[in-house]
């Protein structure tokens, strides 16, 4: 089980200061000393307060998680029973001030929380990751003291929450966004339709961006993004509903639903952040949540590699195991150490994120590789198991549908190479 709360409260938050006159001893590799000029330990030796909440995760995982895999992915529903457990376990809440409510983790901890969950459904990772790296961060960064203590405790205890970007019109364009705000009074009406928004079939609280200056639209399209605005709507909102759940290729448990909002009051209170910044909150917590979805990758990856690998080694062809064939060796060597090169581009852009140093290229390039060899592993492991690969019985086939999305949501493939390429160092 995942571990206890005051546990996790004493995160280890120190792995990347500076040490001027001691070594560093790391708990959770008692075999690895640094020198005394070591700025930080190596990416994939983790505090011990991290280890804790990876391997307690993946266990969780393992156990509670893993019978009902099957079960989700042919109804397309996560079942409750299991949503209340993740609120219990604290997986809900996790960077979640203990003041209200929540675990008080650091964003690593959340990041190898994400990635171990997605070794056993990515369904469940993605559904923990929204809502840790885009819809709580944005409230513990930019909440009035009034808006967390309205919000924060029930995120950590037992609301989910979504975030409402993307459009018909405004899918890697965000800001061609047609959903208004409309001033009135004190309050604002929001209209609009949103489209595949993650966790939206389960959410008590919907964070909308909506344009509060339309008329720029038409008068000055350049400057449209200046009237984007994020609001705070409840779930039973008048005017509110959530549409029919998308029958999808993969991560199908997962609930990705339209939004319509029409004629939705809400009053200015509402507003979280400064008025006209939605644009540069979308933009900033989107670099932060593509460190989220790298690590689902990960883990997906790593959970398919962990059922194919000792196959290999046990499946007997010619006299001799699969994995013995020298052919098979060299490929799955191949796709492992793409695999941990992957997880250093995430783990790196994590740290670099905690220590408040620029992240958004590193970030980028961590979600185009991961999602990129996770295309890679889940393939090649259903090519090696043979048959079995194919087949519903075996887990590989739903591991080879997930994958794909990586390539799409929080950012596609091609945009992701253009921001790298915006902030190459030459």
């Amino acid at each position: 089980m995942l571990a206890t709360r005051h546990i996790a409260r004493s995160v280890f938050r120190n792995v990347l200061r500076p040490v001027a006159s001691r070594s560093i001893t790391l708990e959770s590799a008692p075999d690895v000393v640094f020198p005394e000029d070591a700025l930080r330990p190596p990416l994939t030796i983790l505090s011990e307060d991290e280890t804790v909440i990876r391997d307690s995760t993946y266990k969780f995982a393992a156990d509670t998680i893993s019978p009902l895999v099957r079960e989700m992915d042919d109804a397309s529903q996560l079942k409750q029973s299991l949503i209340d457990n993740l609120f219990e376990q604290g997986l809900m809440g996790m960077e979640i001030p203990s003041e209200y409510d929540g675990t008080d983790t650091s964003f690593m901890s959340a990041i190898v929380a994400i990635e171990s969950l997605a070794r056993i459904d990515a369904s469940v990772s993605v559904f923990v990751d929204v809502q840790n790296t885009l819809v709580n961060t944005l409230i513990i960064s930019l909440g009035t003291d009034e808006q967390k203590e309205q919000w924060l405790p029930k995120l950590a205890t037992d609301t989910v929450g979504c975030f409402n970007l993307t459009e018909a019109g405004s899918g890697s364009d965000a800001f061609a966004m047609r959903s208004t705000a409309i001033r009135d009074g004190d309050d604002y009406i929001l209209n609009g339709d949103k489209l595949w928004i993650t966790n939206s079939g389960h959410a008590g609280l919907f964070l909308v961006f909506a344009n509060a200056e339309p008329e720029l639209l038409k008068t000055n399209p350049k400057k449209a993004y200046k009237g984007i605005t994020l609001f705070l709507v409840p779930g039973d909102a008048p005017g509110l509903t959530v549409g029919k759940k998308e029958d999808k290729l993969g991560i199908r448990a997962s609930s990705t639903c339209p939004v319509n909002l029409t004629d939705v009051r809400v009053p200015a209170s509402a507003i979280l952040g400064e008025y006209g910044k939605g644009y540069k909150y979308a933009i900033e917590c989107l670099n932060e949540g593509r460190i989220g979805i790298a690590a689902q990758m990960i883990g997906l990856a790593q959970g398919a590699m962990d059922i194919t690998v000792p196959y290999t080694k046990e499946r007997k062809q010619f006299g001799q195991s699969v994995f013995d064939f020298q052919a098979m060796q060299h490929q799955i060597a191949d796709v492992h150490t793409q695999l941990e090169a992957a997880r250093l581009l995430c783990y790196n852009a994590a740290r670099l994120k905690m220590a408040g140093q620029p992240f958004v290229r590193e970030a980028a390039m961590a979600k185009l590789y991961s999602s990129n060899v996770a295309t890679l592993a889940t393939s090649k492991c259903v090519e090696w198991m043979g048959g079995v690969g194919f087949v519903k019985d075996f887990p590989l086939e739903k591991f080879y549908r997930d994958c794909k999305i990586g390539t799409i949501y929080e950012g596609t493939s091609n945009i992701q190479l253009s921001t790298i390429a915006k902030l190459l160092p030459y």
